[in-house]
C-alpha cells in the first residue's frame, strides 16, 4: 500500500488515461479535486490509469505530468501507474470469485449487440453464462453477480442518485476476455490502496459509481465520498474528449485555461487574475473554493474564446 492510511486525512486524486494530452475538459476536473483536496487541507494523488495497455500512447503519461506541473497542479507524493498492479487487481479477481462472486462468460459482443442498451452505452447483461459459461474456443471474460437490491449514495454536486445494477447494468465485467482488468476493479482497488476519502470527477462517470460502490462493499473497503462535475461540452453539444477531437491543453497559456475552467466550475474568479501567474490564481481558488457553487449541469457550452483561440483579448 503506497499510502499508509492516516486517521482523519482528506485525500482526493485526479486519475487521467494516458490515451493522449489532457484537454480542458480534463483540467476542469483536475481543478476540481485539486482544489476540492486542498480546501480541506488534504492531499491530492496522481494516478496514471494505463490498465488498457493497448489504448495507452507512448509519451502520453510524461506529457500529462508535465502539463500539470505547467499549470502548478502540483501533486502529493509518487504517481501509480495502473500497468504495474497486475497482481494486485489479480488478487481482488481471485477472491471474487472463489467467494462465488464472479464467473466466466464466454459471450461476444456480437451476440449481445441486440439487448437493450444502459445509460453508459453497453449491453444491459442477460445472464446467460451465470450459471454455467457457453463452450468456447476464446478466453472468457469474468463478470461479477448483480442482485436486485438498489445501490444509493449522496453526490456532493449532483444530489441523491440510486440505480438497480441487475435491471440497468446487468452482471458487468471485471476481466476482459484479452486479460485486461476492467476499469471497475482497477479503480476501486487503486482508490483503496492509495486511501482516497473523496473522489472529484466529471459527471460523465457518475452512472458508473454504483458499480463502484457494490464492488466496494463486496470487497469490504471503505467507501470515499463523491462529487460529480458537469461535463465540458464542444458547440455541437458533444462531450469534450480525445476522441472527438479536443485540442490540448495550452502550455502558453496556462493562467487563462485555469480561469475559465474556475468560471466554468461557479467560482467567479476576478478579472484582475487574469494575467496572474498559475501559481498565485490556485492560491487565491484554494481560499475561496466551494463546492456548493459548482453548477448540477450535465453538460455546458465549451468557451467561445477556446473555440476561436482567441484567450488573450477576453479581457484586453
Amino acid at each position: 500500500m503506497p499510502f499508509p492510511a492516516v486517521q482523519d486525512m482528506v485525500r482526493g486524486r485526479f486519475a487521467p488515461s494516458p490515451t493522449g494530452p489532457l484537454h480542458f475538459g480534463s483540467l476542469v476536473a483536475a481543478v476540481g479535486s485539486f482544489l476540492e483536496a486542498r480546501r480541506h487541507g488534504g492531499e491530492w494523488l496522481v494516478r496514471i490509469e494505463d490498465v488498457d495497455g493497448p489504448r495507452a500512447r507512448p509519451g502520453a503519461a510524461d506529457l500529462i505530468l508535465r502539463t500539470l506541473e505547467r499549470y502548478a497542479l502540483l501533486w502529493d507524493g509518487p504517481v501509480l501507474y495502473q500497468s504495474q498492479r497486475g497482481e494486485i487487481y489479480r488478487a481482488a479477481l481471485e477472491r471474487l470469485v472463489g467467494a462465488g462472486l464472479a464467473y466466466p462468460c464466454t459471450c461476444t459482443r456480437r451476440e449481445l449487440a441486440a439487448y437493450p442498451r444502459s445509460r453508459d452505452g453497453s449491453p444491459i447483461y442477460p445472464g446467460h453464462c451465470r450459471n454455467s459459461p457457453q463452450p468456447s474456443a476464446r478466453p472468457p471474460a469474468i463478470r461479477l453477480r448483480v442482485n436486485d437490491t438498489p445501490v444509493s449514495f449522496y453526490d456532493a454536486v449532483q444530489g441523491s442518485h440510486r440505480q438497480c445494477l441487475e435491471r440497468d447494468i446487468g452482471d458487468f465485467v471485471i476481466r476482459r476476455a484479452d486479460g485486461c482488468f476492467a476499469y471497475q476493479l482497477a479503480v476501486v482497488v487503486d482508490d483503496d490502496a492509495q486511501g482516497i476519502t473523496q473522489v472529484v470527477r466529471g459527471s460523465d462517470l457518475l452512472d458508473s459509481t454504483p458499480r463502484q460502490i457494490y464492488l466496494q462493499r463486496l470487497l469490504g473497503l471503505p467507501l470515499p465520498t463523491y462529487a460529480h462535475l458537469p461535463v465540458v461540452a464542444d458547440n455541437t453539444g458533444q462531450k469534450l474528449s480525445k476522441q472527438t477531437g479536443a485540442p490540448p491543453l495550452d502550455l502558453e497559456q496556462p493562467t487563462a485555461m485555469l480561469w475559465a475552467a474556475l468560471d466554468f466550475l461557479g467560482q467567479a474568479p476576478p478579472s484582475a487574475l487574469w494575467r496572474a501567474s498559475p501559481k498565485t490564481l490556485l492560491a487565491w481558488a484554494c481560499c475561496q473554493w466551494r463546492l456548493e457553487h459548482v453548477p448540477i449541469a450535465s453538460s455546458r457550452p465549451w468557451p467561445a474564446a477556446f473555440l476561436s483561440g482567441n484567450l488573450s483579448s477576453r479581457h484586453e
